[in-house]
């Protein structure tokens, strides 16, 4: 996957061991062969993506795709939504938000706030990972801006 000629990486920011390597299973069984970078905390993606100032200057150059869990140990997946949508530098960056969350207000709030992709984790096995096979597939022909 590739944006202007450049690399995509991908941050993956999920507390779950399990779901985290499901999630890159899944990904790279559908050809995807992108960085993946995995956090298990709000705060240090956020220092990543955005840098320890926050200030996304970090970002010039660089294309990201960040993969999303709502239900974070330190903060919340929409608060770091609200703060990559509201950076000048990182706002395009396309976001999925993969997550156990279906309430319908919360899906709505998402997509205000910029999500790109909203997907629902199904509490069984085999659904959750058929989702994240459909995913890959997705990611294997999205352009990133």
């Amino acid at each position: 996957m590739k944006a202007a000629g450049r690399e995509v990486t991908i941050v993956m920011v999920e507390d779950d061991e399990g779901h985290a390597r499901l999630i890159e299973k899944n990904v790279r069984r559908a050809g995807v062969n992108n960085e993946i970078v995995p956090f298990t905390s709000g705060n240090a993606a956020l220092d990543y993506i955005l840098g320890a100032d926050r200030t996304g200057d970090n970002i010039q150059g660089r294309y990201m795709l960040i993969l999303l869990d709502l239900n974070l140990p330190d903060m919340s997946g929409i608060d770091i939504l609200e703060k990559v949508k509201s950076n000048a530098h990182a706002k395009r960056l396309p976001v999925v938000i993969l997550t156990t969350t279906d309430d319908e207000r919360e899906i709505q709030r998402c997509y205000d706030l910029g999500a790109n992709v909203y997907i629902t984790k199904p509490v069984d096995y085999e659904s959750f990972a058929n989702a994240i096979r459909q995913l890959g597939l997705f990611f294997s022909v999205m352009q990133i801006p």
